[in-house]
């Protein structure tokens, strides 16, 4: 395949950018266990290899961009619904959580793996600014669930939706079989690791948000009552 020019204006260079992220999902999607190298992206691109340096410095910060790409999508779809005027409740925010989280391909392989990435590959700087634009989102995020979900006060809902990610994704984690296990994890001993990850998650958040709410109304009663 021969190389495609190097782009020069502003909206060519983002578009380019994101067909390279695509071909990186396209590969994690295919090999979830491995790394591609950054010549394999490129090949997948139809780019030349030096192209893909003009846009990141190497495979993990490809894969670091893919993974913001995925929450950006998310926070989007969750913002869609917390600036409708139309109020919202926990099953409007798990079906959103859902379907842009739980259920999009790769989100949660990749979000364990770029966990682990940002405690050993991803320059410290590069790490931060990452954690920034996405705690602005978180904030954002949090202001609007706190506009639909009185019982919370300033500030809680950014802890809710941390406590909420924690839980999805290390849920995710504990319950995510494990290729190399094979046949082991039919283990008996090993059974209660064998649950439904989106059934088991969804219980668990909605018991997560209606304590966290049922606790605010709570405190709040004791509070009038003195």
């Amino acid at each position: 395949m021969r190389p495609k020019p190097r782009a020069i204006a502003v909206e060519d260079k983002e578009e380019r950018r994101q067909a390279l992220l695509d071909a990186v999902e396209a590969l994690f999607l295919e090999h979830p266990d491995r790394m591609a190298s950054v010549a394999e992206v490129a090949t997948a691109a139809g780019l030349a290899k030096g192209t893909v340096y003009l846009y990141f410095p190497g495979k993990e910060e490809m894969l670091l961009a893919l993974h913001e790409r995925h929450v950006a999508h998310y926070f989007d779809a969750l913002m869609a619904l917390l600036d409708a005027p139309r109020k919202a409740g926990f099953d409007e925010v798990w079906e959103v959580t859902r379907d842009n989280l739980i259920r999009a391909p790769g989100y949660l392989p990749l979000t364990s793996r770029c966990f682990g990435l940002m405690d050993r590959d991803i320059p410290t700087g590069a790490a931060i600014a990452f954690k920034i634009r996405v705690g602005q989102a978180i904030t954002a995020a949090g202001d609007g669930i706190e506009r639909h979900f009185p019982a919370l006060r300033k500030g809680q809902g950014v802890a809710l939706l941390q406590h909420s990610y924690g839980l999805i994704v290390g849920l995710w984690q504990l319950l995510h079989p494990i290729e190399r296990f094979d046949t082991a994890m039919e283990r008996a001993e090993l059974a209660m690791f064998r649950r439904d990850y989106e059934r088991e998650v969804e219980q668990a958040l909605r018991a997560l948000w209606g304590g966290s709410m049922a606790g605010k109304v709570a405190r709040a009663a004791r509070g009038s009552a003195r």
